[in-house]
Formats: structure tokens, sequence, C-alpha cells
């Protein structure tokens, strides 16, 4: 599947039914921002999500996933199967990226320490240890920015309140407190701060 195909398909069709981003967003109870994430080729609709879609822009699930119109002759029907691989794809997308995000920020805090540690021990004051310490910083910050774009890709952040996912700015995510992944963040459905956690999907597991 052409993920970026997909997208401009998405958004011709938004388009052709006379949608925002915004108001196909509030359709399908979830941000803009998702759904520009689709139409930029960056992300796919979750499976739980994807009728829904195909109906509010009157497609079929097989278009959607072709990025292109069907004909009836050629229509081959396998929307379950090609729902099923398409979850698990995401899915597994967005588990490595969280997984890429962990691995950032465990190897950069082990060398930064291995660094601190090693001028608490030689207590040299020299100019080439504080060097090495000033890079070690930059280094350790990059890192963490690196680690948080890739959480911020990763999935969706589920509101405790009226469990709407959404995708916040940046900058929100940035300057959030936070337990690990679960970062305190206004929900824009119910305007309620909560502490909202990390999700892989718009799928809701009843």
């Amino acid at each position: 599947m052409n993920q970026i195909k997909i997208g401009k398909f998405i958004a011709e069709c938004r388009k052709e039914n006379h949608l925002t981003q915004m108001q196909l967003a509030e359709k399908l109870n979830i941000t803009d921002r998702a759904i520009s994430k689709w139409e930029n080729g960056r992300a796919m609709p979750d499976s739980s999500i994807m009728l829904e879609l195909c109906n509010e822009l009157k497609i079929s699930v097989n278009e959607l996933l072709s990025g292109e119109r069907i004909e009836m002759d050629n229509y081959n029907k396998k929307t379950e199967e090609l729902l099923v691989e398409l979850a698990k794809k995401d899915e597994l997308k967005n588990k490595k990226l969280m997984t890429s995000m962990w691995t950032i920020l465990i190897t950069s805090s082990v060398f930064y320490i291995g660094i601190l540690l090693l001028a608490v021990k030689t207590l040299e004051e020299g100019t080439v240890l504080g060097t090495i310490i000033s890079a070690s910083t930059v280094l350790f910050l990059a890192a963490g920015f690196t680690a948080l774009k890739f959480e911020l890709d990763a999935g969706y952040y589920e509101c405790r309140k009226c469990h709407y996912k959404f995708v916040p700015e940046y900058k929100e995510v940035m300057f959030a407190m936070h337990i690990g992944t679960t970062r305190h963040l206004k929900c824009p459905e119910c305007k309620k701060r909560t502490w909202a956690k990390k999700v892989m999907s718009t799928y809701h597991k009843h």
C-alpha cells in the first residue's frame, strides 16, 4: 500500500464532499491533526475507524486502501483481510517508534551518567573534561527531543475523562508533566486536563 497515495486520495475525497479537516475529524470523533497525518502520508487510519471514514467520504474500503477509484468490474472484495493487515502494520510501526524512543533515552542517559561519574572520579577541572561534559549535555538534550518526537508520532493520547483520542502539539507534550509516556494534557474534546495515557490505536477495547 502506498501511504502517500492514500493520503492524497483521502484529501481529494474530503474536498469532493466539501468537508474541512476539522469537520471530518468531528464526524469521526478524532482530532484534525490525526486527519492531517493521514493526508500527509505520515499515518494510516486505524482499522476501527476505517469503515466510518469510508462512509463519510463515500468510497469503499478497497478504494481507500488502493488510493484511487475502482471500477465495479475490477472490484475484488478483500476488505477484512486488508483491514487486519493494515491494523497490524500500523500498530507494529507505532510499537517500533516507542521502542526507538526508549532505546534513545536509556542509551543517552547511561552515557551521560557515565561522563558525570568520570568527572567526579577524576576531579579534574581541565578544559578538555569541561568540553566533553558540555558536549555530552548537548547530545543528551538532543536525544531527549528526538525521543519525544518519536513518542508524539506513535499513536495517540487518550483522555481519562471522555476517552477521546487526540494528537497534541509538540510544545504541549514537551512542557507537560509526565510519568513515563502518560502526560498531563488538555483534551480538545471535553476541555479537561487529565493524565492522558499513550495508546497505539483508536480501537476501543470493551
